[in-house]
């Protein structure tokens, strides 16, 4: 299943949600990260502080997959082959 996350509120929930759907708890994905029980806490509240590295490090240990959509796009539709970013 696909969802679109439009801030950081939405991921802290999706990792919250996922991890107890999981039957995993903070102490056992804290402890996998290398972070502070605390520390994960603090990120289900507010995901806002996340780093690319750790916010992949997560989904990793949580089984998500993390994926990137040019604005726009129509959900779960594909890019065209070899279009990249206008920058």
């Amino acid at each position: 299943m696909s969802r679109l996350l439009q801030s950081p509120q939405q991921l802290a929930t999706l990792l919250k949600t996922t991890r107890k759907a999981r039957g995993l708890t903070q102490a056992q994905i804290a402890a996998r990260l290398g972070v502070s029980q605390n520390r994960l806490s603090e990120l289900e509240l507010d995901a806002g502080s996340l780093s690319v590295e750790r916010l992949l490090e997560l989904a990793r240990v949580l089984g998500l997959e993390i994926s990137v959509q040019q604005a726009g796009a129509p959900a779960g539709g594909s890019a065209r082959k070899g279009a990249g970013p206008d920058w």
